[in-house]
């Protein structure tokens, strides 16, 4: 029978959410009135009608006409419109024409570049899964994910993506990839214990959460939360909620533009009272005269030509594999002073790799590529050996070189194994579970296809198995090769592995294991028995003190190539780097220590994030730089406290939990390759090739454009009061206007925009990555600049009444001495230019 409380709301539902891996599968099914043969229909269309859809609500799109009004949001653009206004009451059409030429052409040119509408929301709806294999009257089938209700029981299969937010009450060898929400690198082995009240989203391994991908096992899985209830929901909310900063750039233009407007109305209101006084002019002439000093005094090209600066940054960017999303983001890279970036997929590779080898000949490194069969090996400079462990067997086999203990190793990693790997566009794959497409690609560094021949490999084949299973931690395969004999291969957890070979030092082991993992390794262990010449029966029983424990593989995520340079690079630019992940705090450590990060020794994990004081989460935020375990919320209050600093901040991501810090952050930048849609989507700039080194790039690009975008000020302001000091000093002596308003506006708009175009293309800085990142809060026009309009302004008034006189005293007409102070003008901006 229906419940009406479960149906009003979701606030059953969002308690459920935080305490349902703290309960019983019992006291689930009596809270959420279910049972073990799921709902009815009937109950779950009620309970459909009630919660929703299970879909996440899609962000509102402002419309294309709002876009572009939205560009006439700027005090200099409401001045000129005053002024347009002004012209046509007065019946000066061709005035009032050009004037809204101008307006109309900025308006386009930012509508044109603030390009389609935000599309992160709709990214994370496509990760929920089209349809849902649910449970209900005991019968399973298969239905719309939209229809998924609170309550529903999930029939869980490898391949699936998962729907909602569940709780676990079957689990049989099931692996859940989290990656998208947590960071974590490998899949997550589930269970159905119950956890402790306050464990952290990361490590609740008796949930499944939406949009998460199944890559092993199955199981069943009461559903605690849908659509926006879910942690996909609530991500999706906090996305949605964040109102960008602007950006340092746009914050000192709107300043500047505040004084500016001032000045003009100042300026403008001065001139036409003292022209009432002088009273050569009426006031209608008077109005047009102010009209004219107002329009000279305004930079309407300023904003185009500092458009069209960034866009050559933009395409100077696409040419280093970094695409830029949001115009304004070149220039803000300029002044980053922090980077927060994710690890998992951004400075590491995001594909398990064997790195580390121990056997009875000693320790080796392998070089990681990824899953690329290719590699060197060599000795590793901290040796270890098992040499100490091993008795009988294992000490007397006959095999005592390095690379034939080697490829012992290769052969057991790749016999008992059920991944492969899959080549695709010179790019190489992992089909199946990431760590054993690792020790593939393992097997294949130590025995290249060139050097075993194909009669050999063929031969061998898979005669039994003892699958991997949670209680006894293992998987074993009995192989048979060439030659008809059989070998039992077997990997699984060291301590295991050692107890079934009989290893009595465990202190050594532990020793050689803690070596191994203070790297930052997950640790395998690799053993074999055999040959035999008749075929055995594989069970467990056989298996207990026979087994030769061969060599210890250690795995992991590592680094990116280019990674260690890029920090440097940073930290030489006064760059501050932070490691913001929802990984273990030993991996975390472990990356931050081998790419050469600051305070890498140092990390604080989310759980101690959240007793933090406000004055704390400051100091922390300030002096730590290594942060594991983090959820969502807690990089987004990261970076908040940071901005509230007056840091600007840069953050790296390609998970959808990166995504809300990514579009809180001044610029968000996403990985084109590994990232997700959502990531994409939230980011102001996407490196196409996942390159962190691609970030320092940019932002070496971000400082060259600012310099640039100084000069075009520093050009632009001081032309533009020297017309308006022309139009000044003409009306306070009584003289003639020497150019007439729609001259002004005519070389503002086309001179002014070509001219600035040289310094679009001005050369890179050198030296712009061995400066500390500019202040947020640096004017673009300081002392010297205002000192440089004063001069340049009176240079123009002589130059320009100069030949203005000249031209009449040789018996010039009006049009013609305007014409002749027009093209003074222009010269004089030119010579202007070459100065800058």
């Amino acid at each position: 029978m229906s419940d009406p409380t479960l149906h009003s709301t979701h606030t059953q539902s969002q308690r459920l959410l935080s305490a349902a891996h703290s309960q019983s599968a019992e006291a689930l099914f009596d809270t959420l009135k279910t049972s073990s043969q799921g709902l009815s229909d009937n109950e779950a269309r009620t309970r459909l009608e009630a919660q929703g859809p299970n879909a996440l609500p899609k962000a509102p799109k402002p419309s294309a006409l709002k876009r572009f009004f939205n560009q006439f949001r700027h005090l200099l653009i409401y001045l000129l419109l005053v002024a347009s206004a002004i012209t046509a009451f007065l019946g000066h059409w061709i005035d009032t024409a050009v004037i809204l030429a101008v307006v109309v052409v900025n308006a386009l040119v930012g509508f044109i570049q603030e390009g389609k509408a935000d599309q992160a929301i709709e990214a994370l709806q496509q990760l929920l899964a089209p349809k849902a294999r649910v449970r209900r009257d005991g019968v399973s089938t298969i239905i719309p994910a939209t229809d998924v209700v609170v309550g529903d029981l999930l029939v869980l299969q490898a391949g699936d993506r998962i729907s909602a937010d569940a709780r676990l009450i079957e689990a049989d060898q099931l692996f859940i990839d989290e990656a998208i929400l947590t960071g974590e690198s490998l899949p997550v082995e589930k269970q159905t214990q119950l956890l402790e009240p306050n464990t952290p989203i990361a490590d609740q391994t008796n949930r499944a959460f939406a949009g998460t991908l199944i890559t092993q096992g199955q199981g069943l899985a009461v559903v605690t939360a849908t659509g926006s209830q879910t942690q996909m929901g609530q991500i999706s909310g906090l996305v949605s909620g964040i109102q960008k900063l602007n950006t340092p750039l746009l914050e000192q233009t709107n300043r500047l533009a505040a004084r500016l407007s001032v000045v003009v109305l100042t300026v403008a209101a001065l001139v036409l009272i003292i022209g009432h006084w002088i009273g050569h002019l009426d006031f209608l002439e008077r109005l047009m005269a102010v009209v004219g000093l107002a329009v000279a005094a305004i930079p309407e090209g300023l904003p185009a030509v500092l458009t069209i600066t960034m866009a050559f940054g933009v395409q100077a960017m696409a040419r280093r594999q970094a695409i830029i999303r949001q115009l304004p983001a070149i220039e803000t890279l300029g002044a980053v002073s922090v980077i927060g970036t994710d690890k998992t997929g951004t400075l590491t590779r995001n594909e398990m790799a064997v790195v580390d080898v121990v056997s009875l000949a000693g320790r080796h490194q392998i070089e990681a590529k990824g899953y690329a069969p290719e590699g060197e090996v060599s000795a590793h400079p901290k040796p270890l050996s098992l040499a100490g462990l091993m008795t009988g067997d294992g000490v007397g086999d006959e095999r005592h070189e390095p690379f034939e203990r080697l490829a012992i190793a290769a052969q057991i990693a790749k016999r008992c194994n059920d991944a492969d790997l899959v080549e695709d566009q010179g790019r190489w794959r992992a089909q199946g579970d990431p760590m054993e497409a690792a020790l593939m690609a393992f097997a294949r560094k130590i025995h290249p296809a060139g050097r075993v021949s194909a009669s050999d490999e063929s031969a061998w084949r898979r005669v039994g198995v003892i699958p991997f299973d949670a209680r006894h931690r293992y998987m074993a395969t009995l192989d048979q090769d060439h030659q008809g004999r059989y070998w039992i291969h077997i990997k699984g957890a060291p301590e295991v592995i050692a107890a079934l070979a009989g290893v009595e030092d465990i202190a050594s082991l532990d020793s050689i294991l803690d070596a191994m993992m203070q790297s930052g390794e997950r640790v395998l262990a690799l053993g074999s028995m055999g040959p035999f010449s008749d075929k055995p029966a594989l069970d467990h029983a056989m298996l207990q003190g026979q087994v030769r424990l061969e060599a210890l593989v250690g795995l992991m995520d590592p680094p990116r190539d280019e990674v260690a340079e890029a920090i440097q690079q940073c930290h030489q630019a006064g760059i501050q780097v932070k490691m913001i992940t929802g990984d273990h705090v030993g991996t975390a450590t472990a990356i931050a220590k081998a790419i050469g990060m600051a305070g890498a020794e140092n990390a604080i994990t989310g759980e101690a994030l959240d007793g933090l004081s406000d004055d704390e989460w400051v100091r922390v935020a300030k002096e730590m730089n290594v942060f594991a375990r983090t959820t969502p919320e807690h990089k987004l209050k990261l970076i908040q406290v940071l901005q509230s600093q007056r840091e600007v901040v840069a953050m790296t991501g390609d998970g959808v939990n990166d995504a809300p810090a990514l579009k809180q952050a001044d610029v968000g930048i996403a990985m084109g390759k590994t990232g997700s849609q959502v990531a994409r989507e939230s980011a102001d700039m996407v490196l196409a090739d996942d390159h962190f080194a691609s970030i320092v790039a940019a932002i070496h690009e971000g400082r060259s454009v600012y310099e640039n975008v100084k000069k075009v000020v520093a050009w632009t302001l001081p032309t533009s009061a020297g017309e308006a000091m022309v139009i000044k000093v003409a009306i306070l002596l009584g003289w003639a206007l020497p150019i007439s308003p729609v001259q002004i506006l005519w070389v503002n708009l086309i001179t002014v925009v070509t001219l600035g175009l040289a310094l679009a293309f001005e050369p890179k800085s050198s030296g712009a990555m061995f400066r500390p990142p500019r202040p947020r809060a640096e004017p673009l026009v300081g002392g010297v600049v205002v000192w440089h309009i004063i001069w340049v302004a009176l240079l123009f008034v002589f130059g320009v009444f100069g030949l203005h006189a000249y031209a009449l005293s040789q018996g010039a007409s009006m049009a013609m001495a305007q014409t002749v102070s027009l093209n003074a003008l222009v010269v004089l901006e030119t010579v202007h230019l070459f100065f800058i």
